[in-house]
C-alpha cells in the first residue's frame, strides 16, 4: 500500500525545502499544501495536532509578531491558539508531515522519517 503524504510547506523556509528534498530523495511524492495560501481549517489544524500528540502551542511559531500583537501567550487556551493559526497561517510552525493518520513536524527534517 502507497503512503499518502501531505506536507504543509513554506517554500520560503528552509526546514521545509529541506523536508521537500529528503522526502524526494526517499522517493516520496507528497502532496504539497502551501499553508499560507491554503490556511487549514481550525477544524484541520484539530486534526493535525491530535495525530501529532501535542498541544497547540507545539505547533505555533512563538517568534512570530502576530504571537505578541494577538496578546497569546504559552498558557493561552488551546481553542484560542487554534483559531487563531486558522486566521493568521503564519502562526503555524512548518513544515507538517502528515502520513496516513500519523503526523510529524520536520524540525530537524529526518524527525519525519520515523512515520513513515
Amino acid at each position: 500500500m502507497a503512503l499518502t503524504l501531505t506536507l504543509w510547506h513554506n517554500p520560503r523556509c528552509t526546514k521545509s525545502r529541506e523536508t521537500l528534498a529528503l522526502l524526494e530523495a526517499q522517493g516520496h511524492r507528497p502532496t504539497i499544501r502551501l499553508y499560507l495560501e491554503d490556511p487549514p481549517s481550525a477544524d484541520e489544524i484539530h486534526a493535525a495536532l491530535t495525530l501529532l500528540g501535542q498541544p497547540a502551542i507545539a505547533l505555533v511559531r512563538t517568534v512570530e509578531a502576530e504571537f505578541r500583537d494577538l496578546g497569546l501567550s504559552h498558557a493561552s487556551d488551546e481553542a484560542d491558539l487554534i483559531a487563531a493559526m486558522a486566521a493568521h497561517p503564519r502562526l503555524i510552525e512548518r513544515p507538517l508531515l502528515i502520513a496516513n493518520g500519523k503526523a510529524a513536524l520536520g524540525r530537524p527534517p529526518e524527525a519525519v522519517l520515523a512515520i513513515l
